[in-house]
């Protein structure tokens, strides 16, 4: 993402987008972004990012314009052994610009996982806090994004599981609804559909330079309300206890944020956003959506069609994302592990 996003590629290499050099220069900012996403999305250009472990806290690419072009295949990275601190900041680097990385093919068992994520940051358990009980997964850090229960069997539809992970079909930012928020993300797949179930990213960089200036005005200084309970009751989810209630009181973000690494803007919205402070809540609701309606236009989309093995890391300070649809009857099975942001944006960091 961020006008070079990660996509599918080549096994064991974290993959991206872009444009020649001669063809960025004659493109506008947004313009740019816009076509290297359109370019994505028909297959035409790729740039693969080395991760291998003589890296110095830089990304090296190369790039075609068409298949007449040349592609260096540059070593890539095996994530289920012990990462170097070179390699390390490679990563953080490459996540600073394109905010989601595809790793194919790595087939991490839990040990390996969290072992990744623990390296990345310090670990944090989100919605599990108020969803306890019996858990599926070795390690109460890891999420179990599937439709299968404690015993093994694919859930039925009106299962509870089922119920709270369709939630995940919203445009949403891991633990927006809480402080410290989460940061990195990362999502292994074990099994997958035969149809559907991909994950959509859209860029909230993106999203903020695309805003026409009149509506940068109208945002600017505005905080949303976060409820982590809000997207759940969307869809009639409501049966939660007081003391489930309380455990993740609102907390409110600045709508318009800037990454504390770079520099960039976000527009920071999502499904877990329910009001504007000093804003009628009908007005702010419709603003809400307005928003997060601009930031998920195609342009700023990218769509990773899951392959058993997959680990795809990305920012959920400057992204959104959500699950896509599949046929419930069928085995869907994916493991999370999220670190928490220890480097928050100055905006909000104003607010504390």
């Amino acid at each position: 993402l961020g006008g070079r996003p990660a996509t599918e590629g080549y096994h064991g290499r974290a993959t991206g987008h872009g444009l020649d050099h001669h063809q960025a220069k004659r493109l506008r900012p947004v313009d740019r972004e816009q076509q290297r996403f359109r370019a994505a999305q028909e297959g035409r250009l790729l740039v693969i990012a080395d991760l291998a472990d003589e890296l110095d806290e830089r990304i090296a690419v190369d790039q075609r314009l068409d298949d007449s072009l040349p592609i260096d295949r540059v070593g890539g990275v095996d994530l289920r052994e012990p990462l170097n601190p070179s390699t390390l900041a490679a990563i953080e680097s490459a996540m600073d610009q394109y905010a989601v990385l595809v790793f194919p093919a790595q087939h991490l068992d839990q040990d390996q996982q969290m072992a990744l994520a623990s390296a990345l940051g310090p670990l944090e358990l989100g919605f599990r806090r108020i969803r306890g009980g019996a858990h599926r997964l070795k390690y109460k850090e890891l999420a179990d994004i599937s439709n299968v229960t404690v015993d093994g069997e694919v859930a039925a539809r009106d299962h509870q599981k089922i119920v709270s992970n369709l939630a995940n079909q919203l445009w949403h930012s891991d633990s927006s609804f809480q402080k410290p928020r989460a940061k990195y993300s990362m999502l292994a797949a074990s099994v997958v559909p035969a149809l559907g179930g991909e994950t959509e990213f859209a860029d909230l960089r993106m999203a903020y330079d695309a805003l026409p200036g009149w509506r940068r005005e109208q945002i600017a200084g505005m905080q949303a309300v976060h409820f982590a309970l809000h997207s759940r009751y969307l869809l009639g989810d409501t049966e939660y206890t007081q003391a489930q209630k309380d455990a993740f009181p609102p907390v409110v973000w600045p709508l318009v944020q800037s990454d504390p690494r770079t520099g960039r803007k976000i527009l920071y919205v999502g499904a877990h956003a329910c009001a504007i402070e000093g804003m009628v809540l009908a007005e702010a609701r419709l603003l809400l959506m307005d928003l997060l309606e601009h930031a998920t236009q195609r342009q700023f989309v990218y769509t990773h069609r899951w392959a058993e093995g997959d680990l795809v890391i990305w920012d959920n300070t400057a992204t959104v994302h959500r699950g896509r649809h599949f046929d419930l009857s069928q085995r869907r099975e994916l493991r999370r592990a999220t670190t928490r942001e220890v480097l928050t944006s100055p905006e909000a960091a104003a607010l504390a």
